[in-house]
């Protein structure tokens, strides 16, 4: 196993694989470098002297700015670099595209829905439109287990908070979200459950949902019902009938969505799971499919990376706003943009959101970005899209399911168990990390700094999501685990 990386050969900085100890002497690209300092496992240490105000390089890039003179040997971390973004920047479009040539097609077994659109589970959601009727809905889903019959693969709701006393983008999001996520074709069958006096009430949100198949979509309000748990499950055992007339069938992957995301990050994600998802989303591209970029916050410093991979002028002028409207948004609620990252990521050994979003982006692979989605948008061009959604895990998930993705691709260092409406694969950086939480994990990556190849992981991820889509379950499943969260911009009243 590889002890430490120099990841870009511009880079002042090198990455513990394993932690290393002081006084030690490795030979680092043909150079001699003493550690003066013991250095934790995905942490930095610096390959040259590094006067104070001077930029700090990993991935070929700056990730921040020294504090103070930095020995050769010395363990780089908070302590002695700071960030060195700005606020809101002007950007120029400086076109750098490459082509991704076409592979060879693959197939997956998943549902035909009579309008066109593919799911990869078999499922009935319970949507409730106002919290209110969060714990009638969890009620339901509970008596309604006898209907997971056949090829019904689950019954699942779908509670939060939100629905009424809600002002401006805060009620959009809201009935965007909802709408999404009863379009979304995994969802075999789903049952929309109201209170009935409520500001996002059923007769509002079918404005939303638009066109939809009543043998598919089905409304009950409890106030208009004598027993509503009971009128439910007569509902639910309709659906179940429809439901359980799909069949899983071959599909060409060309109509895959899949959502990329990362949290609990450490100083292995940007050399291990991150890349390893870009060449997956690379090669998903390359059959004809399609991958969801989002955590705008986390493309900050990183971000005209991705703007010279816009296919077009006028997406680099959409990609702009993508990132200097979530500035703003940070400085209309009076927040400092760069004060990120988290404590987990600092303790992983990521120093700066720098360090952090040039970790995240690779991820986007290096196919040209070919749409660029407000928050709830539903992805219509094939290829690497980019959406508008926080940093926020189970929120941005959840945004990613919202806009079409059958499967969220997550990557981690530290860990988390939570899920999002669609199956959420989580991706270790390292291999502690598998073997500690094997309740969690569904794929590892910390074998490419073990001896496995870029290449060789990415097909057997590649693998791994064809055999989620045609119906393996992510540990996340298995626990029976599926959440939801809306992303809160305003006020209540």
């Amino acid at each position: 196993m590889k002890e430490f990386i120099k990841i870009h050969q511009n880079d002042n900085v090198a990455v513990a694989l394993t932690p290393l100890s002081a006084n030690r002497t490795l030979d680092v690209d043909g150079t001699e470098v003493t550690l003066r300092e013991d250095i934790p496992q995905g942490h930095k240490f610096a390959l040259t002297d590094i006067p104070a105000d001077a930029q700090v390089i990993k991935y070929g890039c700056p990730i921040g700015i020294a504090k103070e003179n930095i020995s050769c040997g010395s363990w780089i971390h908070t302590h002695n670099i700071r960030t060195g973004l700005g606020d809101l920047l002007t950007y120029t479009y400086d076109r750098s595209v490459t082509e991704l040539p076409p592979t060879a097609p693959r197939t997956f077994r998943g549902y035909r829905r009579p309008n066109g659109k593919v799911g990869i589970r078999n499922e009935i959601w319970i949507i409730p439109t106002v919290g209110c009727v969060n714990n009638v809905a969890t009620a339901i889903e509970r008596k309604a287990q006898k209907y997971v019959q056949g090829s019904v693969e689950g019954i699942f709701a779908f509670p939060h908070p939100y629905g009424c006393s809600q002002m401006g983008d805060d009620q959009e999001n809201t009935r965007k979200i909802l709408s999404d996520l009863i379009n979304h074709p995994n969802a075999g069958g789903v049952l929309v459950l109201g209170l009935g006096c409520e500001n996002s009430n059923i007769d509002v949100l079918k404005n939303y949902i638009g066109d939809y198949d009543p043998k598919r979509v089905r409304f009950l309000v409890a106030q208009e019902s004598e027993d509503e748990i009971a009128d439910a499950l007569n509902i639910l055992e309709d659906l179940s009938a429809y439901v359980g007339s799909f069949e899983r069938e071959d599909i060409d992957c060309s109509e895959l969505v899949i959502g990329m995301k990362c949290g609990g990050s450490d100083g292995l994600s940007g050399i291990t799971a991150n890349p390893v998802v870009g060449a997956f989303s690379d090669l998903l591209i390359s059959k004809g499919g399609s991958t969801v970029l989002t955590e705008v916050p986390e493309m900050f410093g990183a971000e005209t990376q991705l703007m010279n991979r816009c296919e077009d002028e006028v997406l680099f002028e959409k990609t702009v706003d993508l990132i200097n409207n979530f500035k703003q948004y940070f400085q209309s609620h009076n927040q400092t943009i760069y004060e990120n990252p988290s404590p987990g990521n600092k303790k992983g050994g990521i120093s700066t959101l720098e360090d952090k979003s040039l970790g995240c982006t690779q991820k986007s692979g290096s196919a040209p970005v070919m749409d660029v989605l407000s928050y709830a948008e539903q992805v219509k061009t094939k290829g690497l899209n980019l959406l508008s959604a926080p940093g926020n895990d189970l929120v941005a998930s959840t945004a990613l399911a919202a806009s079409g993705a059958h499967i969220v691709l997550f990557t981690t260092g530290r860990g988390t168990p939570f899920a999002c409406p669609v199956p959420t694969m989580k991706i270790s950086t390292n291999s502690s990390l598998n073997n500690r939480k094997q309740n969690w994990i569904d794929f590892n990556c910390g074998t490419l700094v073990e001896g496995d190849t870029l290449p060789e992981l990415a097909e057997k991820l590649f693998d791994e999501v064809i055999a989620v889509a045609s119906g393996k379950e992510v540990k996340s499943e298995i626990a029976g685990f599926h959440d939801m969260a809306i992303f809160k911009q305003g006020v209540t009243l």
